[in-house]
């Protein structure tokens, strides 16, 4: 194989598909990237038998051919190449190694044989639907924050996306919850998703799809089984297998009798919580709320900094109450809320508290209160 590639083109695919490559590997070439030349460019897969990546770049090929490379050391290599310069890649089968060339940089790099290379297979994806890259960035941004990281309620390890109906209408459904905080994010149901199975995306890929959609601007196309998803867009497929388990029924958490109406400008409820929160102790992070007609005074306190109060002006016209929250939790549904006003519906100082951004009726997120 012998090839030349801009450092940027390949740096920027480099950086993808590095990203799934774990740092420590019990299996030497799941530490490596390969590389295939063809006609059509150089295509680079990178996988940790959960997930994988393959993207294809542009490059002039003198010889076509394969081979494998460190992920990591290849990727250090051409990030630290200066800007707008030419990479040449040259191996040879028989030595086993690959010889990177860059202006008067030289580098030899031991590889691996391709044959050794896992081959991912989808398998049969028979639900395919077309999603915006802009809509489903907005219903990750929204969710994800929310997903679990207990290992041991694996289920709750991802963001569960299916279809359903809200308010008479079709809609793809995205929720996360850690049993804490919940996140249910809603988007107009893409043709052809009607008849998708309830699948759970596993954190890791949530993440690495996230950076990868982040400079796209077209059509994500989404294929799908009961145990494998597929996204391609702009000469770049992930594939992932899904978490084999079944999401609770989040609907029982999302309470229905909250008849307490606070709204709130969200700007401000955001920096006095933080403000407020340099007080409360490392551990629990609490901070109370004590609600009264037209006002909302948050406090918190610690033996050892000492206590903080902060108010604010609200709207709301019931009885007083008191309720505490982990104000790391409120500050992240905070972060999600688009509009200039959250409503924030509540029961009592005990139940759980739904919050709403007024400026978009399809997400909603449920918050358990704490005792302070």
């Amino acid at each position: 194989m012998k090839l030349t590639i801009e450092r940027a083109a390949l740096l920027r695919s480099l950086n993808h598909v590095q990203s799934v490559v774990e740092r420590r590997n019990t299996i030497p070439i799941l530490a490596n990237v390969l590389l295939q030349s063809s006609d059509s460019g150089v295509k680079l897969t990178a996988t940790d038998m959960d997930i994988s990546i393959v993207e294809t770049v542009a490059s002039q090929i003198a010889a076509a051919g394969d081979t494998t490379a460190p992920a990591h050391t290849l990727y250090d290599i051409v990030r630290k190449l200066p800007e707008g310069a030419q990479v040449e890649l040259d191996s040879n089968a028989e030595d086993g190694r690959l010889v990177l060339s860059s202006g008067r940089s030289r580098f030899v790099l031991a590889s691996l044989p391709t044959a050794d290379f896992p081959a991912m297979s989808d398998g049969n994806l028979p639900h395919s639907f077309l999603i915006s890259a802009a809509s489903l960035r907005a219903l990750i941004d929204r969710t994800r924050f929310a997903i679990s990281t207990e290992e041991t309620r694996y289920y709750l390890n991802g963001i569960y996306i299916h279809a359903t109906e809200a308010n008479g209408a079709p809609v793809l459904r995205a929720v996360a919850t850690d049993g804490h905080r919940l996140a249910r994010v809603e988007s107009p149901l893409p043709e052809g998703a009607g008849g998708m199975p309830g699948i759970i995306v596993p954190r890791k890929t949530v993440n690495e799809l996230r950076k990868l959609i982040d400079e796209c601007e077209g059509d994500v196309e989404v294929s799908l089984s009961e145990t494998k998803i597929r996204f391609s867009f702009d000469g770049t497929v992930l594939s992932s297998k899904l978490i084999d388990g079944t999401f609770p029924d989040y609907e029982k958490v999302i309470p229905v009798g909250n008849d307490k109406l606070l709204e709130v400008d969200c700007h401000q409820l955001a920096a006095a919580v933080d403000r407020v929160a340099t007080i409360s102790t490392e551990r629990s992070r609490s901070v109370k709320l004590i609600i009264a007609p037209s006002s909302l005074t948050l406090s918190a306190s610690s033996p050892e900094a000492g206590s903080a109060t902060e108010e604010l002006e609200v709207s709301y016209d019931k009885e007083a109450l008191e309720i505490g929250f982990n104000s790391r939790y409120l500050l992240d549904i905070a972060q999600q809320v688009e509009g200039e006003t959250v409503q924030v519906l509540l029961a009592d100082g005990a139940s759980p508290t739904i919050v709403r951004d007024t400026a978009d009726e399809s997400a909603l997120y449920v918050l358990m209160p704490m005792r302070v």
